[in-house]
This record gives structure tokens, C-alpha cells and sequence, in this order.
């Protein structure tokens, strides 16, 4: 059973800047909620029962949010007939018992992030999701784990783009298995319009196995002088391990550019 899950946020959010100058963009405010806490339901909704988030120094704040109990304790005294704050803080000591912190102070790459977390993994199979990367109307983490269950493999979340549009995305090479589930064949990071083997892109949503943890520790840096969890997705495609392609439903907000973010708020706010 796939009961953990790591959340990569040590990234720099300079895409978001100059709100990212004060606040990480984890904690900021979508439609009135931390963006972080609709990534934190999606899994508590899912089964999840353990989340790893992989900050840096810089983001300490994050842990910060979550370990506030004097102010809370403090306000409750004080406005013991306010009941939107003892619901916060019921729900933030609820978050606080699932979340571990590892830290990755050096901007290394997703692969060098994930890495972070070997000593902590205990099960076959994790569940890993990137916070700019939301999606409503559906928990696409669910959909992820009941398709492990079913091909007992690897699955990435996956949306069809615009041909046009296939240089902005991690593309698959796959074999059709129905409407909705591929096999994935290879992934192309970022192609050109010519050298795309498909037009379905990779969204961060990932069943991935603990095996992945030799692959990374062994793996040299790649583009940037990063360590890629794609590239090590590839290896270990090229060692025949199967990878699964889910089309999720719901709908796809990508919260980490200031068009997202303003878009994603928008969308929220018509629930």
C-alpha cells in the first residue's frame, strides 16, 4: 500500500517574484488557502498517511506555518468564541503529525531533491507530487494509486497539449493500452516540435518506485548541472521496469507562473 508521499519544495519561485522575495510560493494564497494545503488534502483524501516535504533554509517558514501553535493557543484564549480559528488550528496540528521535513539546500535539480528521502521511504512505492501543479475537480493522487494497484507498476499523470506546444513539456513516447492509461515508452524532455514522439505531456503527479533511489545516487548531473528525475525515470525504463501513463480527469491549473497563479485563484473561487 502506497502510504507516503514527497513534496519537492525547495525551489526558488523566481517565476513568481516579487511575490516570491517575501513569502515561498507554497504559502501563497489561492482563493484565501496556502496553495500547499490543496496538495496536502489531495493526499490526505487519497490514503496518504505520511508527507515528506524537501525545503531549504531559505523556506524555513514553511515549517514555521505548521509548528505556530503558541500564536494559535495564544488567539484562542483571547476570542474563545472564534470558531474559524480553533477550525485552522485544529487543522494545522492535523498536517503537522503527517510531515516530515529533509532539507536540500543547494538548487540541485528534482532528482537530486528526491534523494534526500531514501532513509525515509519504507514501502516498494511512493506517491510524489510538484506544488505549482494543480488539479481540481478530480483527485488525480487517488486515480494514481488505484491504477498502481491494478497494474502493479510505476504510473505518471499525463494530459494531451497542443502539438504546438510540446517544447514547454516532458513528452512520452507510449503504446496505447485504452482511452486513458498508456504504456510509457521513453520521455523526451522539452522537444522540439519535429522530435516529439507523441503530444502527451507529463504532469507532476508520479506512483514511483523505491528502486529509484539507486538509480539517483548513481546517476551523473544532466542538463544545468542538475540531477533530473526524468533521467532516471529513462534509465530505469531502459532496464525494462514498466511505467504506466494515466490521462487524469479533472482540470489542470498551473499555479507557479503569475498568469497560473492569478488564473488558479479565478478557478478556485467558482467551486
Amino acid at each position: 500500500m502506497i502510504k507516503q508521499a514527497i513534496i519537492p519544495l525547495a525551489g526558488q519561485g523566481t517565476r513568481l517574484l516579487p511575490l516570491t522575495s517575501v513569502l515561498p510560493k507554497e504559502l501563497l494564497p489561492i482563493n484565501g488557502k496556502p496553495s500547499i494545503e490543496y496538495i496536502l488534502d489531495e493526499c490526505v483524501k487519497s490514503g496518504i498517511k505520511e508527507i515528506i516535504f524537501i525545503i531549504s533554509k531559505k523556506k524555513n517558514i514553511i515549517k514555521k506555518y505548521f509548528y505556530n501553535d503558541n500564536l494559535y493557543k495564544n488567539l484562542i484564549k483571547r476570542k474563545k468564541k472564534d470558531k474559524r480559528l480553533k477550525f485552522e488550528y485544529s487543522k494545522i496540528k492535523k498536517y503537522k503529525k503527517m510531515i516530515k521535513f529533509v532539507y536540500q539546500n543547494s538548487p540541485r535539480g528534482t532528482g537530486d531533491a528526491v534523494l534526500k528521502c531514501k532513509n525515509l521511504i519504507k514501502s516498494k512505492y511512493f506517491l510524489m507530487l510538484m506544488p505549482d501543479d494543480l488539479i481540481i475537480n478530480s483527485n488525480c493522487s487517488s486515480s494514481l494509486i488505484k491504477l498502481h494497484n491494478k497494474y502493479k507498476s510505476s504510473i505518471i499523470a499525463s494530459k494531451k497539449v497542443s502539438k504546438t506546444n510540446v517544447s514547454r513539456w516532458g513528452i512520452f513516447d507510449i503504446k496505447k493500452i485504452n482511452k486513458k492509461d498508456f504504456i510509457i515508452k521513453d520521455v523526451i524532455e522539452k522537444p522540439s516540435i519535429k522530435a516529439a514522439p507523441s503530444n502527451y505531456a507529463v504532469i507532476g503527479r508520479y506512483v514511483l518506485p523505491k528502486t529509484i533511489f539507486r538509480v539517483l545516487k548513481k546517476q551523473k548531473p544532466g542538463r544545468n548541472g542538475e540531477i533530473h528525475i526524468t533521467d532516471a525515470i529513462r534509465s530505469l525504463l531502459n532496464k525494462n521496469n514498466k511505467f504506466i501513463g494515466h490521462i487524469f480527469a479533472g482540470k489542470y491549473l498551473d499555479c507557479g507562473t503569475m498568469k497560473g497563479y492569478i488564473n488558479s485563484t479565478i478557478e478556485i473561487s467558482k467551486l
